[in-house]
């Protein structure tokens, strides 16, 4: 089985994920191609970007770097939480503002609230930064990760 890693780049050519992507043994020298269309796919699959935003990416052969076959380019996995990491995280968070707070009763709502709120700031900050840190783009980052996290 050959194996490859594959940078997905939005359209402004920045790295928004490196896949690292098989292509089975019937193959015996596969297509750069095979590899790109793969990471592409994992790109939809993974969320990387809205829906209507996956057309717009493109891919590269990662140049080659020492060490293990491994992603990166997301720092703080923010990007990959699922559904059930960002319930998960919220939860713990909400708890900690509640003990931080000395535990007051009748108030879970708003403490889940608020940890949810933070968790998505950073999370919209993190596409922020990965598209380079825009001039006048924060409130088009917010709304997409607010609109992400609805669907």
């Amino acid at each position: 089985m050959a194996e490859r890693l594959v940078d997905v780049l939005n359209q402004n050519e920045t790295v928004l994920h490196t896949f690292p992507v098989s292509v089975g043994a019937s193959e015996p020298d596969p297509s750069d191609t095979k590899f790109e269309d793969k990471a592409l796919s994992a790109s939809a699959h993974a969320q990387l970007v809205p829906t209507e935003e996956l057309e717009k990416l493109s891919t590269r052969m990662h140049v080659s770097r020492p060490g293990p076959v491994t992603p990166y380019g997301d720092s703080h996995d923010i990007l990959m939480e699922t559904k059930a990491d960002l319930d998960r995280i919220v939860r713990e968070r909400a708890y900690l503002l509640w003990e931080q707070e000395g535990r007051p009763d009748g108030r879970a709502d708003e403490y889940w609230r608020r940890a949810h709120d933070q968790r998505l700031r950073e999370r919209a900050y993190r596409i922020w930064e990965q598209e380079g840190s825009p001039e006048g783009q924060a409130d088009r980052h917010w709304n997409w990760t607010c609109g992400f996290e609805e669907a």
